[in-house]
């Protein structure tokens, strides 16, 4: 059985764990504290970043697309796989690039010299660009989920949760109600779950428990 080393609250991860749980793909979870992780998997792993899964022959998969594309691969229920191609690539290379920057700039302005709001206004460019794409489908690739969909939403969630009333005035309505469709969800909430963090000769957690979930109305 693969073991996932993840950390709850990461973006990367919940892109993986989604992936791994709409696949049912079983797997033990290894939460992980960033602070101090797991020599375990640090051996697997040395880049010591989450997520991680770990193969029964002792491979790492150690990018959480890949995690994805291994889970779905498997087994692919939503067809999430359907319609990935040069474009949807590139709109997950631009979250997980500039995007990413400017989220971190916007969060964290104490870390970074570039003030908050140049930092917040470069992050919404992207996202009217996505507010466009929405007009033409339900989501990004089509008119139900797709892997696109769950490698970007937990990036914008980050973004909308800095200042929330902020996010709410902009001119973002049908990026709102995606960003909803997913957060609201009972796949996100039971990837959610917490777990305490893992030691070494723990009783073992499992996750991968299929959620189907539905095209939005």
């Amino acid at each position: 059985m693969p073991i996932l080393y993840t950390f709850r609250r990461c973006p990367y991860a919940m892109r993986a764990r989604m992936a791994l749980a709409v696949a049912g793909l079983r797997h033990q979870v290894r939460e992980v504290s960033l602070k101090a992780k797991p020599a375990e998997m640090l051996a697997v792993s040395p880049k010591a970043t989450v997520p991680v899964v770990v193969l029964a022959n002792g491979q790492a998969i150690e990018e959480s697309r890949d995690i994805m594309r291994y889970a779905l691969e498997h087994n692919d229920p939503e067809h999430w796989l359907d319609g990935w191609g040069q474009q949807t690539e590139a709109l997950v290379d631009r979250n997980d690039g500039p995007f990413k920057v400017y989220l971190d700039q916007y969060k964290y302005p104490q870390r970074y010299e570039v003030p908050m709001e140049t930092a917040r206004e470069l992050g919404l460019e992207i996202l009217m660009d996505l507010e466009g794409r929405l007009a033409e489908a339900a989501f990004l690739a089509r008119q139900s989920p797709s892997m696109v969909d769950i490698c970007l939403f937990p990036f914008i969630r980050q973004f909308a949760a800095v200042d929330p009333d902020w996010f709410h005035k902009m001119p973002v309505n049908r990026l709102r109600a995606w960003l909803a469709y997913f957060t609201e969800g009972a796949l996100f909430s039971q990837i959610m779950t917490k777990f305490p963090v893992w030691e070494s000769g723990q009783v073992p957690v499992f996750g991968g428990d299929p959620v189907i979930i539905s095209p939005m109305d």
